[in-house]
């Protein structure tokens, strides 16, 4: 069976969705059918956009599945966003319709309509809005292709989902924001092997144990900072795991302590991929793949290539840093916005903006992204390895290390520290984590200061955002 529509058409009693929204594969196609003739009546086509504004659960996957197979564009908006943020994407996709709770519901927008499916069936896409480093988002807005969503299987499968090696059952558990485009592309892809769902509406650490624990989940996504907070929790090893098959992550770049402890813990079953909303998934590494060598992303899967162009815009051999270039993905565009394109692009290839080197086997290494590197005294410096050194001590809950402006080296490094509860950020501190560094990283790697924060912002799916720390702690 070809994907979530034939699989619910002939086992519809499959469990699809677990806990307070409990659902069948049957009863979800009747509620994904109502909602695509519903689109379809509202002048919804190929190629036009959809706004949602959602939670995660049975809402968010219903408009997932109907758009899928309308042809339509899904641009999920986050709902931590205010109105004007939200008004600027419903305005810049053109959205035929827009689902909110203060605008249109699901239950209102089924209202009446027919269980049956649409009459014209072709496969859709998600748009999802990036933020960029400047200016407003823009959509990555990929080519459709005229097929419906099982003539479509077979190539997403060849392409991507077979590099996953998940079994055609399982239980799934959605650990981010559906509105983020890795979540809602490992809840699509488990929807299409007939898994069931188990989506919270929030991370909790010890609710996923739980989680994991009752339901018997096979697989899942995850961030780097889930990983630190489940290896936080007290009696982590009280809860029965062993159900765990395969455990993505990715997003965000891994201390190679924390996921050395998350495989100690839970064995073989840590996967990482890298890849972009743009370039969809380009590596997977398993884990014995990566103790062999620690820190790899992984090579480039079937049909993508990777390129590192140096400075002098030259291609650089193994082992020299520059920028990652991916070779053989899907055609993109940002929506209305040829020049961004046009720049992120060297011929067929695409860069994210990461600074990485290769092996001589191919194996990817990343060091951090480009408008984060710090320069001192005309040495490049990467933030995310003081980071991942810095992560290691016990009394670092978060940390963000960046470039403030000094007159005599161009810029000097200051790590911004979240202690771990039952430490206090002071004097004492400061001095043990700058004796941490001392045996792990060279001097010019040293934070030149070190201050405490209560907290520090990230996404919801794990990622800092260097740019709004580093303006906060200049204008401060």
């Amino acid at each position: 069976m070809r994907g979530f529509y034939e699989i619910a058409a002939h086992d519809p009693e499959r469990p699809a969705l677990l806990g307070e929204e409990s659902t069948t594969y049957g009863e979800l196609l009747a509620h994904v059918n109502r909602a695509s003739n519903a689109l379809v009546a509202r002048g919804v086509s190929q190629g036009d956009s959809v706004v949602t504004v959602l939670k995660n659960g049975l809402d968010a996957l219903t408009m997932m599945l109907a758009t899928y197979q309308t042809g339509a564009y899904l641009v999920p908006a986050n709902w931590h966003y205010t109105a004007e943020e939200i008004d600027y994407i419903v305005a810049d996709c053109g959205a035929k319709v827009v689902i909110a709770p203060d605008a249109l519901t699901v239950a209102e927008l089924v209202a009446g309509h027919p269980s049956t499916p649409p009459a014209h069936r072709r496969a859709g896409s998600m748009m999802l809005y990036t933020s960029g480093t400047t200016g407003r988002p823009k959509g990555v807005r990929r080519r459709l292709l005229d097929l419906t969503p099982e003539e479509l299987y077979p190539i997403l499968m060849r392409k991507s989902w077979r590099h996953f090696g998940l079994p055609m059952d399982g239980v799934h558990l959605v650990c981010s924001q559906l509105y983020h485009s890795a979540p809602y592309g490992q809840a699509m892809m488990a929807l299409q092997f007939g898994h069931a769902i188990v989506a919270p509406l929030r991370f909790e650490a010890a609710e996923v144990l739980e989680l994991i624990q009752r339901h018997r989940v096979t697989n899942a996504f995850m961030v780097p900072t889930m990983f630190h907070r489940l290896l936080a929790v007290p009696d982590r090893e009280s809860y029965d795991l062993s159900s765990l098959t395969h455990l993505y992550h990715g997003a965000a770049p891994c201390p190679p302590a924390v996921k050395k402890a998350m495989i100690d813990w839970l064995g073989p079953v840590v996967w990482e991929y890298y890849g972009s909303t743009e370039a969809a998934v380009a590596t997977m590494v398993s884990s014995e793949e990566w103790l062999a060598r620690p820190g790899t992303v992984g090579r480039a899967l079937d049909g993508m290539t990777f390129t590192i162009v140096d400075e002098d815009g030259r291609e650089a051999a193994p082992g020299d840093p520059g920028l990652v270039y991916i070779g053989g993905i899907n055609r993109f565009e940002y929506h209305g916005d040829p020049e961004k394109t046009a720049a992120s692009m060297r011929g067929r290839d695409y860069t994210p903006g990461d600074i990485g080197h290769l092996d001589e086997d191919g194996y990817l290494f990343l060091l951090d992204r480009r408008t984060d590197l710090i320069i001192s005294g005309g040495v490049n410096i990467y933030p995310a390895e003081i980071e991942a050194v810095l992560m290691e001590h016990p009394a670092v809950a978060d940390v963000a290390v960046i470039g403030a402006p000094d007159p005599e080296w161009g810029q000097r490094v200051v790590a911004l520290v979240q202690p771990a509860p039952g430490f206090t950020g002071d004097d004492a501190l400061t001095a043990e984590l700058f004796l941490h560094c001392a045996s792990r990283l060279a001097r010019l790697k040293h934070p030149r200061s070190v201050e405490y924060r209560a907290s520090l912002p990230r996404t919801p799916t794990g990622k800092l955002s260097r740019r709004n720390v580093r303006e906060e702690y200049l204008s401060s």
